[in-house]
């Protein structure tokens, strides 16, 4: 039944989908309902591509894959042969159990010493004998088992896990707790003391903690002090941590168990006896469980390899709550009734020497180190002279295993042999946490020959193959073996990556142990477990050998001659770049050998890699000493990054230097790597030095593309619209219409003819209404009022100003009515009027030059102005920034004499001038375009059309009024339309933010025009006060439509957010929508009130780059979201040409959009008359297609769509849709890139990137970032923004230029000025916070 209904289901959907598709549709002339508007917006989305278009990823189209290089070394050995240990002794009198042994010893020796603890000089603080350790172990048994709860509820239940949580300077403690959970059977999990709620990797703890099902916690009552608390004094909530509960373990708290009571020792068995943690390569913390039988034969092959006796000495410097310190000092020693001294990390930093003494007084048989014990050793020895290492059987190097083990070996022996230490005693060997012991080296007959060394070729070890280096001395790695693998065990060398097969024997693999004294299993993580606890090797042919699963132990190596154990490495320092693998261990070792001691404090060096454009790229962070100078350290870093190009054969992608101490330390002052790589990824490592080489790192970008001739030509224009297969891209708007009544017609021809009309029509309607921050209406025009405020103006100017018809005069006003009543005035004297913004009076050295330019190349015969700026105009202060005694004829209209002019001007015909419009494009270009009287009537007509304005409408307008569609809204529609313009000067939203939108709420406006800067103000300064506004009575309800004008791509992002923000306040998601103009026509776009909202599209970025258009779903790979720019005009035409070819193009390209229409620009206003630029952009032609028509060229790029929606018409709709300006693409790569999509990707990178913008500089892309953040930070940004950028548009970024906020020049439309930017960049004069030139 259930398929059944899923068919019918499916059925109905695609009937009522196809009935849809082919219904012709009606006319919409308002605006229609949301619910059909969205099921039209269904139906317009592209084809779905297949699934698997999606998911899988393209590298393959974008990556350029490397040839195999055919002088890699391959490995030609036979497969590997498993190597079996020695068999595992039967002694007769071993323990059942551990917590037995240590029962018989606290029974049998009870004076004799377990542990001696130190203090932090160094001498001894206390010792535990074994019959304290086991009156101690079992009371706290006891307690955990009889006192935590009730008779009927007990807290602890055997098998459960509790963490042990203590300080490395209280062993005893540790040890009680230890042996305590193991006699009341309950699963000890050591961790380490979190110092902080924000300790590094606390989190992951957590996550171990949670895993382990861990809810109680075993402490000191100094550790349980130590602990961050709350206000109230509760133990603070460790983030990621499940709920503790907390149980203080010292003596003085514990129950001394009933006579009748005795803990209940079982044999070992498979049960779990105690959990080991473990950090992956990711930082995930896992706890690998130990059996009761593992843990006992661990410490039997220990006690048989190292061959332990009853009563040695042993001093541990390691961390006994893990791995050896614990294996040996707190297990095995117990098993053997050893005599342990502890010496804690605390001491070893006060005194490096101390293990060293503590050998020499306790005569101690066996001691356990790592390398840097040596080193520190080695380096505080000269204040020691009488100290013998003669006692020493075995010096067991802990990390023996590290590449660079071999010299602290080697140095260690050299400074203490006279001391006594003989040089077989010294013992590395490999563990890990999942095998345990994997390999140890037994201590050698006196006199006997040393083990040989390997001395291995690194290109050979980078592809696996280990090859002797013989010739090369600098790439060539020394390693020691480890010994022979433990007694009882099977090892084989598998491949590290894919199924287990078997290596050859001269290929480096995993090693995999099988044996009883390994790990089980990660507690709790069933899935990770079988796939590195239970594997199965496999041959060549991919068949199992054999029945036996083996564990991986996570360390690479070989098997050498004697069965010699060989690790070069772990995986989880491995590090796999284009191909071949790198060991971050030896990179940290060719670091530490470019003589650090200048730059890098106490030799604290992190390498790690991140994945950025399909592969892995290394980065190394160290610590810079306080007292190093920049000199010395880009000289270490450059050094460092040639020793590690010639000695690993590889590219370093980042190398970062940070302050002394900031990196984030492992509990034992190691640094934690995957809490360093997270901070670097995110852009908290804060560096004092950078140094990005992505040039010689990324070698797998694609080609640059070399440009294809254009295949459009007049042979393939097919019948109809049709090209290739495509329609050809245009786009009309609908009719203008005809004006029938000749009254109307001679009214309309002019505007100065309008304004008269309208004065004495309707002379006491208000055309404007002028508001000040308040939200006052300060001042008021009528028609009649400007009509005389003009002819004042007109009598003036013949008067005073001398001129002839046709002068230019520049209009220099603050956003207001005089603007409007001095351009009306310059009509009525037949004068052409250009409006140039006047100067900022705090910052005239930047302003006023602008506007001596425009007066200037307009050579304007007057200036009308206000006092004010007159005044300012003749100051000393514009004298410093231009020469102020050549300004033309300056008229001030403030105090006007009550004259009429003796006639109006009438031009006696349409194609005269009737403006200038003077406009700074983005590129930093001045352009000046005519504007004839005819263009100005059609211009104001079709928008009178397209917004439905008309006397009784208001309209409220946040737009500076200077040029461009701005200009035309605010001085001229409402005189050709007789609408009242409500308006608000965007300086007054500084001082009082929400006055533009209480406007349009108090006035109940439907219409609203502003710019994007108006937008962002409200959004970035309003965005939080909305219910404040709401609680104020604001209200937006009533807005119909709000139109941002621009000449720009649309900014989907910043319109998105201002809807989402103010819907609240009532805003109609519907409303916000945007305009498009240019230079050659003013007004293309604009959406109005008939016609269908504007769509959005997703297009692919790729095929964006090579003027392709594919549209994708939402949220695919690559996608950016386009929206359309309004509906065009009445009276525009629109074509998609090829800026080369001039030839049409079809709807799938991206090119050049031209427009014919009667409102175009007639031409630029220049000097010296370049009449052949102004034919190029305004009267152009077709290479073919239609060769009569004349089209401008607006110099932006941008597609046309044909959607599913229909128009007022009822065809279907054509979408414009703007991508952005040509002179702005960078051509790179033979790819046409766009600066705002990089730019977006980089504000996107971190959370400090204010504003951003890229220009090319050379052939290399220059970002320049603005930061908001603190200075330490500036760094930070390097590389994610060189990471962002190659990651999201494959380009590797030249240079990074940190700036503060605000550096960036915006104009007054809110557009970034990236070339003004380019030449201050050029010219030196950004003073950047940090300029990183990627090498």
């Amino acid at each position: 039944m259930c398929g059944c209904l899923r068919v019918i289901v499916c059925l109905h959907v695609f009937v009522t989908v196809t009935a849809l598709g082919v219904c012709p549709g009606v006319p919409v002339n308002s605006r229609v309902s949301t619910k059909i508007q969205q099921l039209l917006n269904t139906l317009k989305r592209p084809k779905r591509p297949p699934l698997s278009e999606f998911f899988l990823d393209d590298s393959e189209e974008i990556v350029e894959v490397p040839q195999p290089d055919p002088n890699t070394p391959k490995p030609e050995g036979r497969q590997i042969i498993p190597v079996k240990g020695e068999p595992l002794g039967v002694v007769s009198n071993w323990p059942p159990a551990l917590q037995a042994a240590l029962a018989r010893w606290g029974a049998t020796q009870a004076k004799s010493p377990a542990l001696t603890a130190l203090d932090i000089t160094g001498k001894p603080l206390y010792t535990l004998t074994y019959g304290k350790l086991w009156s101690r172990s079992l009371k706290l048994a006891y307690t955990l088992l009889n006192k935590l709860g009730t008779k009927t509820e007990p807290v602890l239940q055997p098998g459960d896990r509790v963490a042990l949580v203590y300080p490395n300077s209280d062993p005893g403690m540790f040890w009680v707790a230890f042996y305590g959970c193991l006699l009341a059977e309950v699963i000890p999990v050591p961790i380490e003391v979190p110092l902080s709620r924000q300790d590094a990797g606390s989190q992951q703890i957590g996550f171990l903690l949670g895993s382990c099902g861990v809810s109680l916690a075993l402490t000191s009552e100094v550790c349980l002090k130590g602990l961050p608390k709350t206000q109230n004094g509760e133990i603070i909530q460790f983030k990621g941590w499940p709920r503790m509960k907390w149980v203080v373990t010292d003596t003085k708290y514990l129950t001394k168990p009933s006579k009748d009571w005795q803990p209940h020792i079982p044999t070992a068995n498979t049960d779990t006896a105690y959990i080991e943690y473990k950090a992956s390569k990711e930082g995930t913390v896992m706890g690998v469980a130990v059996s009761k039988i593992s843990m006992l034969t661990h410490c039997q092959a220990l006690t048989q390899a190292c061959n332990y006796c009853e009563g040695e000495t042993l001093v541990n410097v390691l961390d006994c709550k893990k791995d050896m310190g614990m294996w040996h000092g707190v297990l095995t020693s117990v098993m053997n009734r050893i005599h342990t001294i502890t010496v804690p990390y605390s001491v070893m930093k006060a005194c490096p020497m101390s293990w060293v003494q503590r050998v020499h007084i306790h005569k101690a048989r066996v001691a356990l180190v790592k390398c840097r014990d040596l080193h520190w050793a080695m380096m505080a020895h000269k204040e020691q002279k009488d100290i013998n290492l003669s006692s020493i059987r075995m010096l067991i190097v802990a990390d023996g295993a590290n590449p660079w083990s071999v010299s602290s070996c080697d140095a260690f022996l050299n400074v203490f042999q006279s001391h006594g230490l003989k040089p077989e005693v010294i013992c590395p060997c490999a563990t890990s946490p999942e095998a345990l012991t994997v390999a140890i080296r037994r201590p050698g007959a006196r006199g006997a020959p040393l083990p040989a060394r390997a001395i291995l070729s690194m290109g050979g070890l980078s592809h696996g193959v280990i090859r002797v280096n013989t010739e090369d001395k600098n790439s060539a790695l020394t390693v020691q073996d480890v010994g022979h693998i433990m007694p009882g065990a099977l090892m084989c060398i598998v491949k590290p990556d894919g199924s287990p097969q078997l290596c050859k024997t001269d290929e480096i693999g995993e090693i995999v142990i099988n044996s009883r004294a390994g790990g089980t299993m990660y507690y709790g993580l069933p899935g990770v477990t079988k796939n590195t606890f239970e594997v199965i090797p496999v041959n060549q042919a991919g068949a199992p050998v054999g029945e036996i699963p083996f564990t991986r132990t996570g360390l690479l190596g070989f098997v050498g001659p004697g069965s010699l154990v060989f690790v070069v490495g772990k995986i989880e320092g491995l590090l796999m770049v284009s191909g071949r693998r790198h060991n971050a261990d030896d990179l940290v070792a060719t670091a530490l050998a470019v003589e650090p001691v200048k730059t890098v404090y106490r030799g604290r060096i992190a390498v790690f890699s991140v994945t950025v454009f399909y592969d892995e790229r290394i980065v190394i962070v160290a610590e810079q000493r306080p007292d190093a100078s920049e000199e010395d350290s880009f000289q270490w870093m450059s050094r460092v990054l040639q020793a590690i190009d010639s000695i690993h054969q590889v590219g370093l992608y980042c190398l970062a230097l940070v302050p002394a101490n900031t990196l984030p330390k492992t509990p034992l002052g190691g640094i934690h790597i995957c809490e360093t790589k997270q901070n670097f990824l995110e852009g908290n490592l804060h560096p004092c030095n950078i140094l990005m080489c992505p040039h010689t790192c990324v070698t797998n970008l694609p080609k640059p593309r070399q440009k294809q001739p254009v295949d459009v030509g007049p042979a393939s224009m097919l019948v109809g619209n049709l090209v290739a297969g495509k329609r050809i891209a245009q786009a009309i708007g609908r009719e203008l219409g005809v004006v029938e009544d000749q009254d109307l017609i001679r009214k309309h021809q002019f505007l100065s003819e309008a304004l008269q009309w309208r004065a004495q029509t309707d002379p006491d309607h208000i055309l404007y209404v002028l508001l000040n921050s308040k939200g006052v209406a300060v001042c008021t025009a009528t028609c009649a009022q400007l009509h005389k405020r003009a002819e004042k103006i007109t009598a003036t100017l013949m008067e005073r100003g001398g001129l002839n018809t046709g002068d230019n005069v520049v209009l220099l006003y603050p956003p207001g009515i005089d603007l409007i009543a001095a351009f009306y005035g310059c009509l009525y004297a037949g004068v052409i009027p250009v409006t140039v913004r006047p100067p900022h009076p705090q910052n005239l050295a930047a302003t006023l030059p602008t506007v001596r330019m425009i007066i200037d190349v307009s050579k304007a015969a007057c200036i009308l102005t206000t006092q004010p700026l007159m005044r300012i105009l003749r100051s000393r202060e514009a004298a410093a920034s231009v020469n102020v005694k050549t300004w033309p004829t300056i008229i001030d209209t403030d105090d006007l004499p009550r004259k009429r002019p003796p006639h109006i001007y009438k031009p006696p015909t349409a194609e005269m001038l009737a403006y200038l419009d003077f406009s700074v494009s983005t590129t930093g270009m001045l352009t000046g375009v005519k504007m004839s009287h005819a263009a100005v009537s059609t211009l104001c007509r079709s928008i009178k059309l397209q917004c439905e304005l008309y006397s009784s409408r208001q309209v409220a307008i946040c737009l500076d009024p200077y040029c461009g569609l701005g200009f035309v809204l605010w001085c001229l529609s409402s005189v050709y339309s007789g609408h009242q313009s409500i308006l608000i000067p965007p300086l007054e939203l500084e001082s009082s933010l929400p006055l533009w939108l209480s406007t349009l709420s108090q006035y109940k406006i439907r219409d609203t025009f502003c710019s994007y800067s108006v937008m962002e103000l409200c959004t970035k300064g309003l965005g939080t006060q909305t219910e404040i506004l709401k609680a104020r009575g604001l209200n937006l309800s009533c807005v119909r439509s709000c139109v941002v004008i621009a000449e720009e791509r649309p900014r989907l992002a910043l319109t998105q957010s201002f809807s989402k923000l103010f819907k609240d306040l009532g805003l109609s998601p519907r409303a916000v929508s945007t305009a498009f103009g240019s230079r050659v026509n003013l007004a293309i776009c604009l959406q109005g009130t008939a016609g269908p909202d504007p769509s959005t599209v997703y297009v692919d970025m790729k095929s964006l780059r090579h003027d392709r258009v594919r549209l994708v779903e939402r949220g695919a790979p690559q996608s950016l979201p386009l929206t359309e720019s309004g509906t065009i005009l009445p009276g525009v035409r629109v074509i998609i040409v090829n800026p080369e070819t001039r030839g049409p193009l079809g709807d799938s390209h991206l090119g050049e959009i031209w427009v014919n229409s009667p409102h175009n620009a007639s031409g630029y206003y220049t000097i010296y008359g370049e009449e052949s630029l102004q034919a190029d952009h305004f009267n152009t032609r077709l290479s073919f297609g239609e060769p009569h028509t004349l089209w401008a060229r607006t110099g932006y790029l941008g597609f046309i769509k044909r959607t599913e929606l229909l128009d007022a018409s009822g065809d279907r709709h054509d979408a414009l849709f703007v991508v952005g300006s040509l002179d702005e693409t960078l051509e790179l790569r033979g790819l046409r890139y766009h600066p705002i999509d990089i730019e977006t990707s980089v504000s996107r990178a971190h959370r400090s990137i204010a504003e951003s913008a890229v220009f090319t500089w050379t052939n290399l892309l220059v970002v320049v970032a603005e930061l908001s953040g603190s200075e330490q930070e500036a760094l930070d940004l390097v590389p994610l923004v060189t990471n962002v950028v190659l990651e999201e548009h494959h380009l590797i970024v030249g240079v990074v230029v940190i700036v503060d906020p605000g550096v960036i020049p915006i104009n007054s439309r809110g557009e970034k000025q990236r070339m003004h930017l380019r030449d201050s960049f050029l010219a030196d004069q950004l003073d950047p916070i940090y300029v990183a030139y990627n090498m």
